[in-house]
């Protein structure tokens, strides 16, 4: 992150797109599609270290990615089209910023674009909100479907700023809305992504992501789901859960994981998992459909992957 009065430009897929409408309206545009931040390689201890600038579409293709780590290939596949996943960055899709229209019409009330001038989405069109993480002050849902996987793979963060560098767990890296909605990550003024670290998770090789959206394609999650389990003779040793397209940041299920760990790979405890990870949530007018659409994506992702034991 620049500082407020300038911004940085990797991929500029969505950076470009919000001063188009006036959203983002930054007064110096930083290019660092130079920096040589674009490898994917294996670090000593067996974590694969992914570069800030390496673009979506190498890293869905690449073979130490789509062997080990297959739940974070499928959600970037998933994702946009071709043609931007092509331009896309790994760093632009951790600062990926809502599809909520109220934050994108600059015509109408958002906190999270000027704090303090309401929420259009509490008393409005709210069908692609978020249920779950919400505040009295924002409801917009996160839109990113990379971040879900890496939310499911403990992945770590690397910054570097003013006063040296950082690592920051993925499910720290974001924040809620509370009452500064405005506020998206622990990032600091002048701080950049210089990579993501995905550690050693053997049993993510059985993993999947599912998502649920209006449309088979170019279309955002109403519902996604990324899992993986440990399976052992049939009893779930270990599992991984995360969720999209239903809260204000990429959401990892512990609850859901919880009640999984050390019981059998079926039906029944897939749905317990399920009503655990949206046990929180607050439906709104319109979004209310979402809390089951959710639970049947999570079962949905759970029995494909305990089909593969």
């Amino acid at each position: 992150m620049a500082s407020s009065a300038s911004r940085f430009l990797a991929g500029g897929t969505t950076l470009i797109d919000l001063m188009k409408l006036h959203v983002e309206q930054p007064r110096k545009v930083i290019d660092i599609s130079r920096l040589p931040l674009s490898d994917i390689h294996e670090l000593p201890g067996g974590s694969v270290r992914v570069g800030a600038m390496v673009r979506n579409s190498d890293m869905a293709h690449h073979d130490l990615i789509r062997s080990r780590y297959p739940v974070l290939s499928q959600a970037i596949l998933a994702g946009a089209s071709a043609q931007i996943r092509n331009m896309a960055t790994t760093g632009g899709n951790l600062l990926q910023r809502t599809r909520c229209s109220y934050f994108r019409d600059s015509a109408m009330p958002c906190n999270k674009r000027e704090p303090g001038s309401g929420c259009g989405a509490l008393d409005g069109i709210n069908r692609i909100h978020a249920v779950l993480g919400t505040s009295e002050h924002c409801i917009a849902t996160h839109a990113s479907d990379m971040c879900v996987a890496l939310a499911a793979l403990d992945a770590v963060v690397y910054l570097s700023g003013p006063d040296g560098g950082r690592r920051v767990r993925i499910t720290d890296f974001h924040v809620e809305p509370g009452d500064h909605p405005e506020r998206e990550t622990v990032m600091q003024p002048g701080e950049l992504i210089i990579a993501v670290d995905l550690p050693p998770l053997p049993f993510a090789v059985r993993s999947a992501y599912v998502k649920v959206r209006d449309r088979a394609s170019y279309a955002f999650a109403l519902a996604s789901a990324a899992v993986a389990l440990d399976l052992r003779d049939g009893t779930i040793r270990d599992a991984r859960v995360a969720l999209g397209g239903v809260a204000t940041k990429p959401w990892r299920a512990r609850e859901a994981e919880r009640l999984l760990i050390g019981h059998p790979c079926s039906k029944a405890t897939f749905r317990a998992a399920a009503d655990a990870a949206l046990a929180g949530a607050i439906p709104r007018r319109h979004n209310a459909f979402k809390v089951e659409l959710a639970k049947r994506t999570i079962v949905r992702a759970l029995t494909r992957v305990g089909a593969q034991a």
